[in-house]
């Protein structure tokens, strides 16, 4: 367990919304519900109108 804590990546939980490049608290959060860096509203907007 300690072993994988030293090799993660930090980068990875920036915050940073992959769609619209945003910064957000709620891409971590999502990042570790659904597996995907959107924020809030990029995720409400894709359950909405879905493409």
């Amino acid at each position: 367990m300690i072993k994988e804590l030293e090799n993660y990546n930090i980068d990875e939980m920036n915050d940073i919304c992959e769609d619209c490049i945003k910064k957000d608290t709620t891409v971590s959060q999502n990042l570790i519900l659904i597996g995907f860096k959107i924020c809030e509203s990029c995720r409400l907007s894709k359950n909405i109108f879905p493409v």
